[in-house]
């Protein structure tokens, strides 16, 4: 049969029954990292509605990796007893969950959005911020550079959090690696400025997240799979910015380290020209990866109609199709997917009278 949305997926021991995936979004509902009824909410209407696999919101491993304190976190055992009911309810209904582990680095200690998301001093709620080199990402605030020691920490509190998220019940772990958060402050020259073993050249500046993928691998069962989202590109024409070759390169030495799928996102430092900002304008980034490594891909970006998502699964330029905006309108997209793919996919049973079987009334 030929592979569409909705062919079943697996990856190591994770089946997935279908190709649709609701992408991390920050929420900014949470108080001292905690989840609670919104996330429920959030994240069980979207199993309900047919998504194959949930990724959380950006889901930080220390205090200090929050990018506002409405964040949510990983950091504690109070986390884990938060999550587990949520987990829970998504698994009920026939869907599996990831938990995206992520620290904002320099990019952290912001008001919540709706009061401005300016930056926060430590006096007045926020906290200090460190990064690889000691730079300005909000053009508010100068991060601190971080010491080698501190590094160290950092891959442990991630080796931490993945602990957490087995007891949780998470089914997978996804790292951010993206859209200029720590790991991307690494990895980008544009950012990047250190002189020891972090900094300069390739190998050294993607070493924190090789580094980090390792602790994580060494702690989660065999069977857990770990996803990575990357910046494919930076958007940017400086000499020294990220490009997708770059990202080749990291994918294949992500493989290597354990990591089984791979989600192409973009930017982080800086946004494309508007003209370059179109449906599928990402979906380049998964493909070229995928063709160039035997990874599994993700694609993203202004992915929005159901014949758009079947043919980038059927064409073969990705294996999944990770979607943002369109299911924050509508988080019954996989089941109105179904119904305008003539496919049978069955809805929950207190829905069938709104979503009947292909054929009937």
């Amino acid at each position: 049969m030929d592979t569409n949305l909705f062919s079943p997926l697996q990856i190591r021991n994770l089946h997935l029954k279908n190709r649709l995936v609701m992408s991390p979004m920050q929420q900014y509902q949470s108080s001292d990292g905690l989840v609670g009824p919104w996330h429920l909410v959030h994240l069980g209407s979207r199993a309900v509605g047919g998504v194959g696999l949930l990724i959380t919101e950006a889901t930080a491993v220390t205090p200090e990796g929050r990018n506002t304190p409405f964040d949510t976190g990983l950091w504690n055992d109070a986390h884990v007893a938060a999550w587990r009911p949520v987990v829970e309810f998504v698994q009920a209904q026939g869907a599996k969950i990831a938990v995206q582990l992520w620290h904002a680095g320099g990019k952290g200690s912001h008001a919540h959005p709706a009061a401005g998301f300016h930056y926060l001093p430590p006096t007045e709620g926020g906290w200090v911020t460190k990064s690889a080199s000691s730079v300005s990402l909000d053009k508010q605030h100068t991060a601190q550079e971080l010491t080698t020691a501190e590094i160290a920490n950092l891959v442990a509190e991630f080796a931490a959090g993945a602990q957490r998220a087995v007891q949780a019940g998470f089914d997978a772990i996804e790292l951010h690696a993206g859209h200029g958060y720590l790991f991307h402050q690494f990895y980008s020259a544009l950012v990047n400025q250190r002189q020891d073993e972090y900094g300069g050249l390739f190998e050294n500046r993607t070493r924190l997240l090789l580094e980090t993928v390792d602790a994580i691998r060494a702690v989660i069962p065999e069977g857990m799979p770990l996803l990575v989202r990357l910046s494919a590109v930076d958007f940017s024409d400086e000499e020294h910015a990220w490009h997708l070759a770059d990202s080749v390169k990291l994918a294949n030495l992500l493989q290597q380290h354990g990591v089984d799928l791979i989600t192409a996102s973009a930017g982080g430092f800086s946004a494309p020209d508007k003209a370059q900002v179109y449906p599928l304008y990402q979906v380049p980034y998964a493909e070229q990866i995928k063709a160039a490594t035997s990874l599994l891909t993700g694609a993203v970006g202004l992915i929005t109609t159901p014949e758009q998502a079947n043919t980038i699964i059927s064409s073969g330029q990705a294996d999944l199709v990770v979607l943002a905006r369109e299911l924050l309108r509508d988080p019954y997209f996989p089941l109105h997917a179904a119904a305008a793919l003539h496919l049978e996919v069955p809805a929950p049973a207190p829905y069938l009278r709104a979503f009947p079987p292909v054929g009937r009334p």
